[in-house]
């Protein structure tokens, strides 16, 4: 049965409530995904959080600390909502609430696409041009390319945001989705998304293909320079400081782009479902495990952390003795 909520006003309907149908296609499944996600919700916090509180202070740690702070806020504004909506009959959100969701979800989606291409830079500074790295990577500029990237993000967000909700919602309000993003919002309006479409395929060339351009042409350069090195333990040593990023570019670019850069008649809600789920929920809880495997300062500081543990630990007992 379809649950609307909507005040007449002459002929116009206004919608107060959407409807996520999510995964609810999926009845026998429910209470499984609930704790597939909740399981990954639940490493995705504990290793982001983790590697915040391990950050070093050199520049590629820095910006590796605001990716796993950016992703401690991206998977928050939808995971938590869809696990909640996994458990209950009516699975609604609010028309101020969507609002809300959709302009965090797409600041923090602006914000990783531009902080990637920044972490880009810094590996090409620290490959192609290792004896000038603390020089050109200077506090300030970190400060600044990381501002940059945040300041992207959220105008990135405001334009979408506005140019979403600004067009007529006429009655229908089930959104095939699990939480509210363009596509699904462009779908289910009445009204003309020419103008939508086009700003999101003209924003989407600055916040998504400009960066992920600028990150092919940075990996250009760093592998022409890592080839260049005559000891095969020397170019095996500059691959691995670059994998852990090139796996999350992959991964990241891969399915945003595909999700947001082009027409909205080729989508197919039941198929990007399975896409949204792969950037935003599975995504960020990579990215820590990525970094931890694969970076041996990552997995250093982590041993001390340890051991620092263990001895605080030590002594807290001989204190209580």
């Amino acid at each position: 049965m379809q649950n609307i909520t909507n005040i007449e006003s002459g002929n116009q309907t206004t919608i107060t409530e959407f409807i996520l149908l999510g995964f609810g296609d999926l009845p026998e499944l429910q209470i499984l995904l609930f704790l597939l996600f909740l399981v990954i919700y639940i490493v995705t916090m504990a290793g982001n959080i983790l590697i915040v509180a391990l950050v070093l202070r050199t520049p590629m740690y820095f910006f590796l600390g605001n990716l796993s702070f950016l992703d401690l806020c991206y998977t928050t504004t939808n995971v938590p909502q869809m696990l909640v909506h996994l458990l209950v009959e009516r699975k609604r959100i609010s028309y101020a609430g969507c609002i809300v969701q959709l302009y965090f979800f797409l600041a923090f989606v602006g914000t990783e696409c531009i902080l990637l291409a920044v972490m880009a830079y810094d590996r090409y500074v620290a490959i192609c041009n290792p004896l000038h790295y603390l020089v050109i990577m200077r506090k300030t500029l970190c400060l600044q390319l990381a501002g940059a990237s945040w300041a992207s993000g959220f105008l990135n967000s405001v334009v979408h945001t506005y140019f979403t909700f600004r067009l007529p919602f006429c009655g229908a309000n089930q959104i095939n989705y699990f939480f509210c993003d363009i596509p699904p919002l462009l779908k289910l309006s009445c009204g003309d998304t020419s103008l939508n479409e086009i700003i999101l395929l003209a924003v989407g060339v600055f916040i998504g293909w400009t960066p992920f351009l600028c990150i092919v042409l940075s990996y250009v350069y760093i592998i022409s320079t890592i080839l260049k090195i005559r000891s095969t333990e020397g170019r095996l040593k500059a691959f691995s400081t670059c994998g852990s990023h090139l796996t999350i570019v992959l991964l990241y670019y891969g399915s945003s782009i595909f999700t947001y850069v082009r027409p909205i008649s080729s989508y197919s809600l039941d198929n990007d479902r399975l896409i949204s789920v792969l950037y935003s929920i599975v995504t960020p809880m990579l990215n820590p495990l990525i970094y931890t495997l694969r970076n041996k300062d990552v997995k250093g500081a982590l041993r001390k952390w340890q051991i620092s543990l263990h001895w605080l630990r030590g002594r807290a007992t001989l204190s209580g003795c």
